[in-house]
């Protein structure tokens, strides 16, 4: 996870690069609004360092509080918005995003020297609307290029474990950020962000306002000693929900884990799935209080196997950490 002294200072130098200057070299602008795809992250001028990360004028980077757990890959986030451009608040979730703002998020595993840029995955916001693409990086770690078709990748985690890295295909980012037929940003939520790095941009111009309910989100560096609720609620927003909500890819399964909802039935209190299967595990409920044992929601969060995993894209490998909260959380439901 980005450390946050350095995020600090990479924010301080964006910012400060957006009030003393004007429209990169590159015309970032009209690869981002043009129809055509891109073949290489290049073209759109987004960074001055590619393999440093470290962004052009007008790029700013930004962390979720929770973060989506990734296989343990570092993310490294940005924001770009055209000249003159701001964001608008509206109220604890997503950010409003002008025409011909990109969304730019790197994975990357290992640290210092030893980092690898695996893949950068943009979200660029067009006249007819959003469009989701994934770019791949070189050995040489020079450039990446559009990977329509997705790729595999045998990588190592950072708790060691070999997996088969998937990046993608442009078809798959839909699954994820689907909502009502269209595709949209899922990440930077008001509630999600820090009122730090927000006052740093409303006062740089790039938000219209303070947004309402901010740092709602525990920092995922401290869940344990944040609220165990907060956290376990937060973790299932950030990992789950764009999925399960309505309007979204598996809204059909009646759940809905949102930040937002209030309803035990709807979040899996004492709910029996849909369809059970396989992937029920022979259990009857999503929740049980008090007994994560007997849980379909922990059952499929503890599988690596494909079927029974949950969540389904996105991950390899277990997120312990992630299990670990919500179990505690199932725990102290009273039965």
């Amino acid at each position: 996870m980005i450390r946050r002294a350095i995020f600090c200072a990479a924010l301080a130098s964006a910012v400060a690069a957006v009030a003393s200057t004007g429209t990169p070299r590159i015309d970032t602008d009209a690869a981002i609004m043009d129809e055509g795809l891109p073949r290489s992250l290049s073209e759109f001028g987004f960074f001055a360092d590619p393999a440093g990360q470290v962004p052009q004028a007008r790029v700013t980077p930004y962390r979720l509080n929770t973060p989506l757990y990734s296989d343990g890959a570092d993310k490294l986030r940005f924001v770009y918005l055209p000249e003159g451009a701001q964001m608008g608040a509206q109220g604890e979730g997503l950010l409003e995003f002008p025409v011909g703002t990109a969304l730019i998020k790197t994975f990357a595993f290992g640290e210092g020297a030893d980092r690898r840029l695996i893949e950068t995955r943009v979200l660029l916001h067009r006249a007819s609307g959003w469009l989701a693409l994934p770019y791949l990086w070189n050995e040489e770690q020079t450039e990446a290029r559009l990977a329509i078709a997705g790729a595999r990748l045998d990588l190592t985690t950072p708790r060691g474990e070999a997996i088969s890295y998937r990046v993608p295909n442009k078809n798959q980012c839909k699954e994820c950020h689907g909502l009502d037929g269209q595709v949209v940003p899922i990440g930077p939520k008001a509630r999600n962000l820090s009122g730090e790095w927000l006052a740093g941009v409303v006062e740089a111009g790039l938000v219209d306002r303070m947004p309402q309910d901010a740092d709602q989100f525990p920092v995922w560096e401290h869940r344990e000693s944040a609220d165990l609720t907060a956290a376990a609620r937060a973790y299932l927003d950030v990992n789950c929900a764009h999925c399960h909500r309505p309007g979204a890819m598996a809204s059909n399964s009646g759940l809905d884990l949102r930040w937002e909802q209030q309803s035990p039935e709807a979040l899996g209190v004492g709910k029996r799935p849909v369809a059970a299967g396989r992937g029920a595990g022979g259990h009857l409920y999503d929740i049980v209080p008090g007994s994560p044992d007997s849980s379909i929601l922990t059952y499929r969060m503890a599988s690596p196997e494909p079927g029974i995993a949950m969540p389904e894209l996105g991950k390899a490998t277990v997120d312990e950490e992630g299990l670990d909260i919500v179990r505690r959380w199932i725990e102290e439901m009273a039965p």
